[in-house]
């Protein structure tokens, strides 16, 4: 039997938690691709192909998810290796991508100005969500804490100026109504 390192574990872990994903995905009934077919980038946030394709705006907020997964499981659990962290923050965005596709979430979601067309990720675009997710976690464990917090500032405003939404905007969204924000959102559509 041939010997693994801690790397390749970390790396079959990490490809059985996302196998998972795309299994539990396909199982809900999440469509592979977007019906029209594979893109790389899917550029409006109202459009049939958001969330579908393999890259939209809300990929920026995945890379957010990664760089706060790294400072809070730093925080939480400074002796665990940066690996087993790594494999902590992906079960977590695993977790949430698959709740993110439940019925209930998703009608949440719709209530939403932005979102009132949406119909969950496609499986390829789930999958690019964790992805970006690790992508943010890795450049967070490279960077110093102030480049991660300009990082995820200047993502977070990325976003808000181009679709008037992210992250922050979207927890807001998700947790509270508040009839301000909903009507600025809405702006993004005239």
């Amino acid at each position: 039997m041939p010997k693994f390192s801690p790397t390749r574990h970390v790396l079959l872990l990490a490809l059985l938690l996302l196998t998972l994903q795309a299994a539990v995905l396909h199982l809900m009934g999440q469509p592979w691709i977007a019906a029209a077919g594979f893109k790389l980038w899917a550029n409006n946030p109202l459009g049939p192909d958001n969330s579908q394709q393999l890259a939209d705006w809300y990929s920026l907020s995945h890379i957010v998810h990664g760089l706060i997964f790294y400072g809070l499981l730093k925080l939480a659990a400074p002796r665990l290796p940066v690996a087993a962290r790594l494999l902590l923050a992906i079960g977590i965005e695993v977790g949430w991508e698959i709740a993110e596709n439940t019925p209930h979430v998703i009608a949440v979601y719709r209530m939403q100005a932005l979102a009132a067309a949406y119909r969950g990720d496609s499986v390829i675009n789930s999958l690019s969500d964790t992805v970006m997710m690790m992508l943010g976690f890795f450049l967070a464990s490279r960077l110093p804490w102030w480049a991660t917090l300009l990082l995820a500032l200047a993502l977070e405003g990325l976003a808000a100026l181009v679709i008037r939404d992210g992250l922050i905007l979207n927890i807001i969204n998700f947790a509270i109504s508040w009839p301000a924000l909903e009507h600025w959102q809405q702006g993004y559509a005239r």
